[in-house]
């Protein structure tokens, strides 16, 4: 089976809404955070106020970045320490919050879950339904949907005020940042979005999970879980979160029933990170440059999603030799979302650190698989995560612009500041704990029996298995090759310590970048400048994210997919 007509147009039809919506939300977005009169003002503004009065904060003070990145990593240290209770002590609750008594959880676990829901990774090592009560999901996992979101909503924020500002001290006030970012943006959002799913079918109660018997009587009693999905199914996607209320995800037909909800989810993935490039070029005042960044996005996202498509749309030798009318690898996938459909979630998933997933990576094709874990890989700046994708992708333009400088034998300069050697060290920092956190835990993994013991699949499967958990781990992503058993204590305990370096640590530097371009003068723009509106900015921005991407993994997806597609081709593994 070939790609169709029907699934090409599927693809081009998504990344058009997309388009459509990109300059509408980005204006929102730069009305919200620069306090610009919006619709929602009459609303939020009060509310604002009030928990302003309760907190005591001076909305009119602005911080340096080291006072910006201590209030970030304070408000995420204490909202960890405090779901992390809420795990271990869920078995107190009771009545409709806990319909069945679900027991507490295990140290392990509620750490790399707390962690993981606060570094908005979304990680799930349990199984939602059977693990979480509905108390857990709504006050401990959805808060944390609401509030990593919006901490990833500030810190691009802070790092636009940051390229737009001269000669400033201050980057903005996180507080009211994330303040603006939950009342504006993300619970508005939400409520209607909520409403639409559940008009869809996704349900919304807090019923006693339903004992039924099938038609089958040997089959004996079955268990149908219920519970509060639609209100969490809304932050999951626009929060790109990802996280869901059952074990399968989106591929669960309570979180996700018919083609237009699966439409839907896409589309909340990506409308704030693609957003979020018109608010980049509006506030620069260089739109052009928003585009240009915006292009670079969608030309790598195309790359992706037809690589996927095509991989799946053609069956496994196996599956051939079985089945010889086979229409595509349809191993782990939904037959009502069917190969594109499966194709662009996993794509734009991973492309935008949110994790959901509507079919099991695991079961794709050795180079379908490799796909969706190369697009994590290249930092998740295809869109990527809500703010986190912005300021990832920044830091490859001031790599870019360095490299542009050094082509043409002059200081480089970025939107009229000067990118020095400061900048580029801390753009590099940035980009080098990625690397270094998912190769040496997939390492030490891969060569001892407590990081063997996960694998399901021995051999290139196996290290792929390994690889992608560190990977989606590191890069805040949350989804997984699912064959692994990451439920044990080193993939509990090392996973977190990935998830922590890949938030924390990644951003630091890039609020230290903020804070130094926004001390800098602005110089006007000269015969060597190199632009940064042009398609050939675009094209040098997109050559760097692949080779930085390329050099550092390449070893290690030739030994784990590309292998394992090599053995599948000359049909020694079936």
């Amino acid at each position: 089976m070939i790609m169709s007509a029907v699934g090409v147009f599927q693809i081009f039809l998504f990344l058009a809404v997309i388009l459509l919506l990109t300059k509408p939300i980005g204006a929102f977005l730069a009305r919200a955070f620069f306090k610009e009169k919006t619709l929602l003002d009459p609303l939020c503004r009060p509310v604002e106020r009030l928990i302003y009065r309760l907190c005591e904060i001076d909305e009119s003070r602005e911080m340096n970045w080291k006072e910006y990145g201590f209030a970030m990593l304070l408000f995420s240290g204490v909202s960890l320490l405090v779901l992390y209770v809420i795990e271990r002590a869920q078995h107190f609750t009771f009545g409709p919050l806990n319909p069945h008594r679900f027991p507490g959880i295990s140290p392990a676990l509620a750490w790399n879950t707390a962690v993981s829901f606060t570094s908005n990774t979304n990680w799930q090592a349990y199984v939602p339904e059977t693990t979480m009560s509905y108390f857990t999901q709504m006050a401990g996992l959805a808060y944390h949907n609401f509030v990593s979101a919006a901490v990833g909503i500030a810190l691009a924020i802070a790092l636009i005020r940051g390229i737009a500002r001269v000669s400033a001290k201050t980057i903005g006030n996180f507080w009211v940042d994330v303040t603006r970012a939950t009342l504006w943006v993300l619970l508005p959002a939400c409520f209607v979005i909520a409403l639409v799913l559940v008009s869809q079918g996704v349900i919304q109660n807090f019923h006693s999970y339903q004992p039924v018997y099938p038609l089958d009587s040997s089959a004996g009693q079955q268990v149908i879980p219920q519970g509060p999905v639609a209100s969490q199914e809304a932050i999951k996607e626009l929060g790109t979160n990802g996280g869901g209320f059952f074990n399968a995800n989106s591929a669960h037909p309570y979180e996700n029933p018919t083609p237009f909800t699966n439409f839907l989810q896409l589309i909340l993935i990506f409308v704030i990170p693609s957003g979020l490039t018109y608010t980049l070029g509006r506030m620069t005042r260089s739109p052009r440059h928003g585009w240009a960044v915006w292009g670079a996005m969608a030309s790598l996202f195309l790359a992706a999603v037809f690589a996927i498509y095509a991989a799946e749309s053609r069956a496994t030798p196996a599956l051939k030799a079985a089945t010889p009318a086979a229409a595509g690898n349809l191993e782990g996938k939904e037959t009502r979302f069917g190969v594109v459909g499966s194709s662009l979630f996993a794509t734009v998933t991973t492309d935008a650190s949110c994790g959901a997933v509507n079919s099991m990576h695991d079961s794709y094709t050795p180079l379908g698989g490799m796909v969706p874990l190369i697009n994590i890989l290249l930092g998740e700046v295809v869109f990527g995560g809500v703010g986190s994708g912005l300021y990832g992708m920044i830091v490859f333009v001031i790599i870019t612009v360095f490299l542009a400088g050094l082509m043409v034998g002059r200081t480089p300069e970025y939107l009229g500041k000067k990118i020095e050697a400061y900048d580029v060290k801390m753009a590099m920092l940035s980009i080098l704990v990625f690397p270094v956190t998912v190769l040496s835990f997939a390492a030490i993994a891969s060569v001892t029996g407590f990081g063997e013991a996960g694998i399901t699949n021995p051999g290139p499967h196996g290290l792929t298995q390994i690889l992608y958990a560190y990977t989606s781990a590191a890069g805040n992503n949350g989804s997984a090759f699912a064959g692994i058993n990451a439920n044990t204590s080193w993939y509990n305990s090392s996973l977190a310590v990935a998830m922590l370096l890949g938030r924390f640590f990644a951003v630091i530097p890039i609020l230290a970048i903020a804070g130094n371009l926004a001390q800098k003068k602005s110089v006007a723009e000269s015969a060597g400048t190199f632009p940064v509106t042009t398609p050939l900015f675009s094209t040098l921005l997109v050559s760097t994210i692949l080779i930085v991407g390329a050099l550092t993994f390449f070893p290690v997806l030739s030994l784990g997919p590309i292998l394992e597609h090599l053995q599948m081709a000359a049909r020694k593994l079936f």
